[in-house]
């Protein structure tokens, strides 16, 4: 009876040694743990400190993230509104005064898109306005810079290295009820591009479609950027 209280006493203590999770002190104090569980337990051990440490770094990196998107969203989407707080606007083609024909268009177009972007406001039709847009080119002007010259040119010739382009745009805000005007704006773009470039070979030609070209691409430039800063101008804490 003894013996078969003494062998269950032993086999209980061997199955709660094997049910516990292992503990340093007892890997190294009994010996029915032998070196084999002495690497487990170390391997063990060394897991848990790793999953630990991953886990605070992706909760740190998860919530710093989350911040960070937060701030970010509300300094690069402040809450906007334009004058009077009208949902529906028309932009109508901006008059054009000055002689480049067709740049009407690109600024045009390109303050829609700003409100498009923004959702500020829905552009619509002039009949389901609230408000109206009117956009006028006051002048557009182009400077020559710098001077090339060479002992291979016809004796006097000069080419000019570069030209600068300026645009004076006004944009105005009416209501379109009684055209009482709510807001309005003047805007200048400038931006430079390089002239044709041409060799002693074609000394006397150049490709006339280049100076065109150029211009027109840095207009509708100009035209983005103006009209960017004039829709936020516009629509800035109302």
């Amino acid at each position: 009876m003894e013996l078969l209280l003494a062998q269950g006493l032993h086999v209980g203590l061997i199955s709660h040694v094997a049910a516990s999770p292992p503990t340093l002190e007892n890997v190294m104090t009994q010996r029915i743990h032998g070196p084999r569980t002495l690497c487990h337990f170390l391997s063990q051990s060394l897991w848990r400190e790793t999953f630990v440490t991953l886990m605070a770094a992706a909760t740190f990196t998860a919530g710093a993230a989350f911040l960070a998107s937060g701030c970010a969203y509300q300094l690069g989407s402040p809450d906007r509104s334009i004058p009077g707080g009208y949902q529906q606007l028309s932009i109508p083609m901006f008059r054009n005064l000055t002689q480049e024909t067709g740049i009407e268009v690109s600024f045009t177009n390109a303050l829609i898109r700003e409100f498009e972007r923004s959702k500020t406001a829905r552009v619509v039709d002039p009949p389901r306005a609230e408000a109206e847009v009117n956009g006028v080119i006051t002048e557009i002007s182009y400077v020559a810079s710098g001077d090339v010259s060479s002992p291979s040119m016809p004796l006097g010739a000069v080419l000019r290295a570069g030209y600068s382009i300026t645009v004076k745009v006004t944009v105005v805000l009416r209501r379109r009820s009684d055209q009482v005007v709510l807001w309005t704006g003047d805007f200048q773009g400038e931006h430079g591009y390089i002239a044709p470039q041409v060799t002693r070979a074609g000394i006397n030609t150049v490709n006339p479609l280049y100076n065109l070209s150029a211009r027109r691409q840095y207009i509708d430039l100009i035209a983005a950027e103006a009209m960017a800063e004039a829709h936020n101008r516009m629509s800035e804490n109302f």
